[in-house]
């Protein structure tokens, strides 16, 4: 397996697409599409690859807190992970984890984000609450619920 950062063109790009064509089409998080060029550009983009094929991605960037929050003071950098996917053959296998290690890694040496954050709309919360906190060491810091009455 091989995990990397890699060059944002038109080939990473459409692969990313496909991808994310996939997850939409698993029907695992709350409201997820597919992704159009204009979601990807912009971002870091980190790959895993095995035996030539991508079989997990990682993007995200870098952003500036707007406001103060009980987080962070406003303005202060942080590296947002938007999409974090893996195809289904090669889950539980650590290579969300390694994608994650190798951003984490990255965003450090850079020396510009203070945090990592994100957020989830998983279908399956105790798995996605369990790799993060569990095996990537985030902290858990707020939840939006809710309860259909209708």
């Amino acid at each position: 397996m091989r995990i990397y950062e890699a060059a944002l063109n038109d080939a990473v790009i459409q692969t990313l697409i496909e991808l994310s064509a996939a997850w939409e089409a698993e029907n695992s998080c709350h409201g997820y599409r597919k992704n159009a060029k204009e979601d990807i550009s912009g971002n870091r983009v980190w790959l895993a690859e095995e035996d030539g094929a991508i079989v997990g991605y990682l993007f995200g960037h870098m952003e500036k807190a707007k406001n103060f929050s009980t987080i962070m003071p406003a303005d202060t950098p942080y590296f947002e992970i938007e999409e974090l996917y893996v195809v289904p053959a090669y889950r539980c296998r650590g290579v969300g984890k390694e994608l994650f290690f190798q951003a984490e890694k990255q965003a450090k040496e850079d020396g510009e984000a203070s945090f990592l954050m994100l957020s989830t709309a998983t279908k399956n919360w105790k798995a996605i609450l369990h790799f993060y906190l569990e095996e990537t060491g985030m902290e858990f810091w707020s939840a939006r619920l809710f309860k259909k009455i209708r």
